[in-house]
């Protein structure tokens, strides 16, 4: 199967050696695949948003607030408690969007996509950076597909371990984007409850999966499994956006959860198999978060192998015990409270 990985050279005008959101995620990455090459696979530079497509999803004036942030400031700065600023960041930010976009492209062109840009996307609002975040890059790839392409109904799944409070944002009274999040709660933003589905006509189409402290590959299947596809099918989305985010692996030093590799290569078998199904094979995956640099690039890799069909390596960093029932909860009381997954009658048309 071709496949295309957006590559972001530029990345590095954005990064701090004393952060985990740094530079040296990607260059793992990218020494992974050098050392192990997957066959069809085409690396391709990214393009730099323009400003008109990143403000189909962030505010002018939040846009022009941060770039005359950046052209004030003339080294490494704190732009707030958790997230750092260069004089750079917009023009790397403007490189992870404009990744984002061409994965879309790519993926109208009939090929599989893999957009790996940094800095990460899902917590920026349409107003506000936050957790790392400037451009949220998965919302503004969204607005290119509808935009752009002529994709109405687009499926976003969010599997980092830190709930998309951004892209939940900007589409939660959106009846034709679907955001679903399978996250670790309590944990970094603090917000994904289960309870919040939606307003307006866009109730139904945001689906919060809080997962329990320590959960494993078995807990994330079973919520996959039994949440996320059959919600998937349900909406008949007219493409699936992942944002791939791989800090719920048991390596990661922020994240709290007891995914592995294989639990990430199945995850991503599951939706590439609704994909199939439901949407001619319509799938882009975009790099969010993932701080142990070889959990990163090796949980990557994996997706990227499902991705193009190609022979999976073996797990070497292998599994951690842990909590097995960690979604339990979580999916039986969306199973009879979410309009996706209990309500017989037809919400959407």
């Amino acid at each position: 199967m071709p496949i295309t990985i957006i590559t972001t050279p530029q990345h590095t005008l954005h990064t701090n050696a004393h952060h985990p959101e740094q530079a040296a995620r990607i260059d793992a990455i990218m020494a992974t695949l050098r050392t192990n090459p997957i066959a069809g696979a085409t690396l391709q530079a990214a393009r730099s948003a323009d400003l008109r497509t990143i403000q189909a999803v962030h505010t002018p004036d939040y846009v022009a607030w941060l770039q005359q942030r950046c052209a004030r400031i003339t080294r490494l700065s704190d732009l707030s408690a958790d997230t750092y600023i260069t004089p750079d960041s917009v023009t790397a930010a403007r490189m992870a969007a404009g990744a984002a976009c061409d994965a879309i492209d790519a993926m109208q062109a009939g090929q599989r996509a893999f957009a790996l840009g940094r800095p990460p996307g899902h917590h920026a609002t349409p107003g506000e950076a936050m957790g790392f975040c400037f451009f949220n890059n998965i919302a503004i790839a969204t607005r290119y597909a509808q935009q752009h392409h002529r994709l109405q109904r687009i499926a976003i799944v969010d599997f980092d371990i830190h709930h998309g409070n951004g892209t939940q944002d900007a589409f939660y009274g959106d009846a034709d984007v679907l955001f679903i999040s399978s996250h670790s709660a309590p944990l970094y933003p603090f917000s994904g409850n289960r309870e919040q589905m939606g307003h307006g006509a866009g109730h139904g189409t945001t689906l919060n999966i809080p997962m329990q402290r320590l959960s494993d590959d078995s807990a994330y299947i079973a919520a996959y499994q039994q949440v996320v596809i059959p919600a998937l099918t349900r909406f008949q989305p007219d493409c699936l956006l992942i944002s791939a985010g791989y800090d719920a692996h048991w390596d990661d030093p922020v994240g709290n959860c007891a995914l592995s590799v294989t639990g990430y290569s199945q995850l991503m078998q599951l939706l590439i198999a609704a994909a199939q199904q439901l949407c001619a094979d319509k799938i882009v995956a975009i790099l969010e978060g993932g701080y142990s640099q070889r959990a990163l690039a090796a949980s990557v890799h994996a997706t990227l192998c499902q991705l193009a069909n190609h022979p999976l390596m073996p797990d070497s960093l292998g599994q951690r015990p842990g909590n097995s029932h960690g979604a339990d909860q979580s999916i039986a009381w969306l199973r009879a409270h979410h309009p996706l997954l209990h309500d017989t009658k037809e919400i959407f048309s």
